[in-house]
C-alpha cells in the first residue's frame, strides 16, 4: 500500500471532491482517479460512492480514514524523529480574528522567529465558524476563537479563558464618570463595531436581542486598532476586548464604560483537531502562545 494513495485518499475524502483534492495536491484529476481506483483495487472495497458528480465516502471508506491518519501521523513522526538538526524547522498555518493577529504579530512575532528561525508561520483571519471548518480539512493547524464558549470532541482545546470586554468611548465621553450605565442610556450613541456575525460581534447582538434591543452601527470593520484610533478622536462608541484597548485606557485616550445590565461571556480559546499530528515545530509554536497570549501556561500534553 503506496502512502501516496494513502495521502489523496484523505484529501479527496476532507474536501469532498476528486477536483479540489487534485487542485491542492498539485496533481491531475486523472491522477487522484488512479490512485483512488489502485487503493480500492489493493484493499477489495469500494471506498467512495460517485452519484451525478458528487463524491461521498462508504462505511469502508468512512473507517478507512480513521486508519490512514494513524498511519500518515505515525510516518510524519518517524520522519521527523529521525532528523538530526537542532534547529527547529517547520511551517504552521494559524487562524485568527482580525483583532488577535494584529496584536501577535505586532507584540510578539519578531521575537517567536528570533527563537526559533527554522518555523515559518502564515496567518489567516476568518470568522469562528470558516475557522472550524479549516480545521475540518486540514487547512489549518491552529486557531485562537474569541467567541462563546465551543466544546466538540473533534477538536482539542489546548488552552482557554474567559475574555474580559468592555464598552468604552473617549475619555472625555459625557458617560466616562457615570456609574451604573445602562445599555438603555448609551443604545443610540454612534457605535463602531467589528463586522456583523462574526465572533465576539455575534454573541454581542445575540444578548442584545434577549432584551429586544438592536445597534446600527455607523460603521463596521474588522480592524480593531481602527476602531480605537476612530473612537480616540470622536463620540463614538465600540465593544471591544481590554487586550485590544487596555493601552489607548492607559493612556487616557479612552475609558471603559460602567454598563452594568449586559451579562456578555466571551472566551478565548486556542484549539486543534484531535487527529492533527503534533509535529515538534507546531508543538513549539503552541506553547510560546501559550505563553504570550494567555493568562495562566498550559502545554499540550
Amino acid at each position: 500500500m503506496e502512502l501516496r494513495n494513502l495521502i489523496t485518499f484523505i484529501h479527496v475524502a476532507e474536501l469532498g471532491s476528486f477536483t479540489k483534492a487534485a487542485d491542492q495536491l498539485g496533481y491531475s484529476q486523472s491522477t487522484v482517479s488512479f490512485q483512488i481506483k489502485q487503493l480500492e483495487e489493493e484493499l477489495g472495497c469500494l471506498l467512495f460512492e460517485r452519484i451525478n458528480h458528487t463524491v461521498n465516502l462508504t462505511q469502508r471508506g468512512h473507517e478507512l480514514v480513521f486508519y490512514a491518519h494513524k498511519i500518515c501521523t505515525l510516518t510524519d513522526e518517524f520522519k521527523e524523529n529521525l532528523e538530526q538538526e537542532k534547529e527547529l524547522k517547520g511551517h504552521i498555518h494559524i487562524v485568527t480574528p482580525d483583532s488577535v493577529c494584529d496584536d501577535m504579530i505586532s507584540r510578539d512575532y519578531i521575537d517567536f522567529h528570533k527563537k526559533f528561525p527554522g518555523i515559518s508561520v502564515k496567518f489567516t483571519t476568518a470568522d469562528t465558524s470558516v475557522m472550524f471548518d479549516m480545521l475540518d480539512h486540514n487547512e489549518a493547524d491552529v486557531i485562537i476563537t474569541l467567541d462563546s464558549h465551543s466544546y466538540n470532541k473533534d477538536y482539542v482545546i489546548v488552552k482557554e479563558e474567559p475574555l474580559s470586554m468592555h464598552f468604552v468611548a473617549n475619555s472625555n465621553s459625557e458617560f466616562a464618570k457615570r456609574k451604573n450605565i445602562s445599555i438603555h442610556d448609551i443604545i443610540d450613541e454612534p457605535f463602531i463595531l467589528t463586522e456583523y456575525g462574526q465572533g465576539y460581534r455575534k454573541v454581542f447582538d445575540r444578548e442584545l436581542a434577549k432584551k429586544s434591543l438592536e445597534i446600527s452601527p455607523v460603521l463596521e470593520i474588522g480592524r480593531t486598532d481602527m476602531i480605537t484610533s476612530l473612537i480616540a478622536q470622536s463620540d463614538m462608541v465600540s465593544f471591544l476586548p481590554d487586550f485590544v484597548t487596555k493601552s489607548f485606557v492607559e493612556s487616557g485616550d479612552l475609558c471603559y464604560l460602567d454598563v452594568c445590565d449586559m451579562n456578555i461571556e466571551i472566551w478565548k480559546q486556542l484549539i486543534c483537531h484531535k487527529n492533527k499530528w503534533m509535529s515538534k515545530s507546531l508543538k513549539t509554536f503552541m506553547d510560546y502562545i501559550v505563553e504570550k497570549e494567555f493568562s495562566s501556561k498550559s502545554v499540550l500534553n
